[in-house]
């Protein structure tokens, strides 16, 4: 069976077994304690904690409509940073599907279990043996799920049925703490591909558990495993989900390389495809060190005929059927511009690896911070040199740098870090800076323009710059359609046009208000204020940093718009040299 039709089969069992199908979430999380989204669970973990009544509460990816049940099913993207390392072996992935059916209190093990054992017969494959939680002094010996097993014909006596510990079966949390519980897995052909969490408990962020007011059932199939077992493949990459990519590159170059450059490509095609772009933190900071290690092969291959590109347009093809947001022009624009920032250190940055004589946390660091070369092409490459090198110590370096480099922004900005009154804006170094005050200075021409264009209803309800990006949440309550997209940027680019004065007053936070100056409601504004004017056009409270005149700003482009909740809407701006 096809990756594409176990999709649709998953869906549609659960569908049926009356559970409303929930689109996956973004890979940028809700999520504060995780980087990206790795598990099918995130998107629900208020439900089961109590946070939010699936019945009433707003869900992002239903567009800030409510669930409007208890029971749940998805095909969650999903991403493991710490599996970066690993891939290029068997079984390692970056990023994969993780399928999952949820209760939120609607129905417990029993069921849970025999909807397991059902879907599974349904697409003929043949359950080898399943594992439960023996219990320890904290959790209790699962024995519902025992007798649930047994009725269904497993049992330890037959040896088809394994008690197994904490380690092995119980999962959570999801981040620093949130719900867990005890499981069940499935194996087939020696392969775990389903795994049943009863989130029974609530883990804090000491460890200590505490029973839930209200059980559910969270449970996940990676459908790179179940494409396999299903498929009958040895190895996870020869099935339709990677064959396609990995057939991309040369026959000519390692096996682990081709897995590598295929898992890649796909992780670049879906965090792409999320808004995330390539930068020196967080999410972009996975982004650009996927990018840049297949760019390294891209370079150290070429003479056999290696080039990514076609790997990226063979996952757009394959996944954009299922998953809409996928752009082709998006990814190889990310793509091709992130490789020219590169291609002009790349070579230099061998060759000074080549003359490294032994290679330490501190000295691959600076093969980074000065060529960009990610610590996965460091090691592999540096062989014997890089032998006592570890991702631990190379991290900590990285940590140790930008902790400097945000002490020394502090001190640029007052002591009062990067917290502006209209967001975060975030920033590592002056080059980005100065994208970052562009890019600033352009979202108060982008709140006006959009208040011009759809009326005074329009107010802020958040925002977030970083180098690569302006995200700006305002209250309206539908899509802008291409005529007003294209008004708004035709607005902002005129200002910039105009080449407007930027000026800055001081006064009280009561006269500010006086001015009709813009304001960002939920924002507690100190008693003096400043208040930023660009001509007649814009006029906001805020705490810098901006341009001078508005041309600096270069052209604006609205890349992206989306919604985030019901009545808010989302624009992701960039901009370009003009």
């Amino acid at each position: 069976m096809t990756s594409f039709e176990l999709r649709k089969q998953f869906l549609s069992f659960f569908k049926k077994n009356n559970h409303i199908v929930v689109p996956s979430s973004s890979l940028i999380p809700d999520d504060p304690s995780v980087l990206l989204t790795s598990a099918g669970m995130q998107q629900f973990k208020s439900y089961y904690t109590g946070a939010a009544d699936p019945m009433v509460s707003p869900h992002l990816s239903l567009k800030g409509k409510p669930i409007g049940g208890v029971n749940v099913v998805s095909i969650q993207k999903s991403f493991r940073t710490s599996d970066i390392d690993e891939v290029g072996d068997e079984s390692h992935l970056t990023f994969f599907e993780m399928m999952g059916n949820f209760s939120f209190g609607g129905y417990f093990k029993e069921e849970a279990i025999k909807y397991a054992k059902e879907f599974l017969d349904s697409i003929d494959i043949t359950i080898d043996y399943v594992t439960v939680f023996k219990g320890d002094k904290d959790v209790p010996k699962d024995e519902e799920s025992i007798k649930i097993w047994n009725e269904l014909g497993f049992s330890q006596e037959k040896g088809n049925l394994k008690l197994e510990n904490k380690e092995e079966n119980f999962w959570g949390p999801t981040g620093s703490e949130g719900p867990c519980g005890p499981t069940t897995e499935i194996f087939v052909n020696g392969v775990e591909v389903w795994n049943i969490v009863f989130n029974e408990y609530y883990c804090g962020a000491d460890g200590k558990l505490t029973k839930l007011k209200k059980s559910g059932i969270d449970t996940g199939m990676g459908l790179e495993r179940l494409s396999m077992v299903s498929q009958e493949k040895k190895i996870i990459f020869e099935t339709d989900l990677f064959k396609p990519i990995a057939d991309a590159v040369p026959s000519s170059l390692d096996e682990r390389v081709k897995r590598v450059c295929a898992d890649h490509a796909r992780s670049i095609v879906f965090l792409v495809g999320d808004g995330i772009r390539p930068s020196n933190k967080e999410a972009g900071y996975i982004l650009r060190r996927l990018m840049r290690r297949v760019l390294v092969y891209e370079n150290l291959y070429k003479d056999d005929g290696y080039d990514t590109l076609p790997l990226l347009k063979k996952a757009v093809e394959m996944f954009s059927e299922f998953y809409s947001e996928i752009k082709e022009d998006d990814i190889i624009s990310v793509f091709s511009q992130e490789k020219t920032k590169f291609q002009t250190t790349l070579a230099k940055g061998l060759k000074e690896l080549e003359r490294v004589d032994s290679l330490d946390a501190k000295s691959a660091f600076r093969l980074y911070e000065s060529f960009g070369l990610p610590y996965e092409i460091i090691k592999e490459l540096g062989g014997k040199k890089a032998e006592s090198l570890v991702q631990e110590d190379f991290d900590e370096q990285l940590d140790k740098h930008r902790e400097i480099s945000r002490a020394g922004q502090e001190r640029k900005f007052g002591g009062h870090g990067l917290l502006l009154d209209t967001g975060e804006l975030k920033a590592a170094d002056e080059e980005e800076l100065n994208i970052v005050t562009r890019l600033h200075t352009a979202t108060h021409l982008l709140q006006a323009a959009l208040r011009e264009v759809l009326g005074n209803e329009v107010e802020q309800a958040g925002s977030d710059i970083t180098a690569d990006r302006t995200r700006f949440d305002f209250t309206f309550e539908r899509k802008l359609n291409d005529k007003e997209v294209k008004a708004v940027e035709d607005l902002v680019n005129k200002a910039i046009k105009d080449n407007l004065k930027v000026e800055e007053k001081e006064m009280s936070y009561q006269d500010a208000i006086k001015t009709q100056a813009l304001h960002f409601a939920k924002e507690k504004y100190p008693a003096t204020v400043k208040v930023y004017s660009m001509g007649t056009f814009s006029k906001e409270l805020c705490g810098g940093p901006h341009v001078s005149q508005t041309k600096e700003i270069g052209k604006f482009k609205i890349a992206k718009q989306e919604s985030v909740a019901a009545g808010v809407r989302r624009i992701r701006g960039i901009i370009e040299e003009a």
